[in-house]
C-alpha cells in the first residue's frame, strides 16, 4: 500500500511530504495566510490531475506511434465560495502541443479516454461533484 509521511520543514505551515519512493514533495500556505509560501498550496488536485491526465494521454499516444513536442497542460479550477470545505466545483485543463494538425482527432480521444476511463484523479474529483472540461490546441511543427 502507498504511504506517505509528512513533516514541518518551516514552521508555522511548511510541509514537506514524504513518499514510499522518498520523493519529497513541499506544501505550505500563502503569507497573507499566515504560511511562508515555501511550497504548493495543499489543495493540489489540480497538480495531480495535470499529471494523471498527462501520463495517460502521452502512452495513449505512443502506442498509436503518435509523436508530440512541447507538451503543456494549464489547469484552472473554481473552488466554491464560502463553504468550507470548499470542494472543486469546475476545472478546465488546456492541452498544448506541436505536432501535424491531423493528429487532433486521436489526440481528443486519448485525453477523452484519459478523463473518462482512466484518470484516477477526475474520477475524484468528479466524485465530489466537479465538471471537468478541456481544450487541445495544435500548433504544426
Amino acid at each position: 500500500m502507498p504511504q506517505t509521511r509528512l513533516t514541518i520543514a518551516e514552521a508555522p505551515y511548511g510541509f514537506a511530504s514524504t513518499d514510499d519512493q522518498g520523493i519529497v514533495t513541499r506544501m505550505d500556505i500563502r503569507p497573507e495566510l499566515g504560511g511562508n509560501n515555501t511550497g504548493s498550496s495543499p489543495m493540489v488536485l489540480l497538480h495531480a490531475l495535470a499529471g494523471c491526465a498527462s501520463i495517460d494521454v502521452l502512452m495513449i499516444l505512443n502506442k498509436m506511434k503518435i509523436s508530440v513536442e512541447d507538451y503543456t497542460v494549464t489547469v484552472d479550477g473554481e473552488r466554491e465560495q464560502d463553504k468550507e470545505p470548499a470542494l472543486w466545483q469546475t476545472v478546465h485543463l488546456r492541452f498544448s502541443m506541436k505536432g501535424d494538425p491531423a493528429i487532433e482527432a486521436s489526440v481528443k480521444r486519448a485525453i477523452d479516454l484519459s478523463l473518462d476511463k482512466y484518470c484516477s484523479v477526475a474520477f475524484t474529483l468528479r466524485a465530489a461533484g466537479a465538471a471537468i472540461t478541456y481544450e487541445l490546441h495544435i500548433s504544426a511543427n
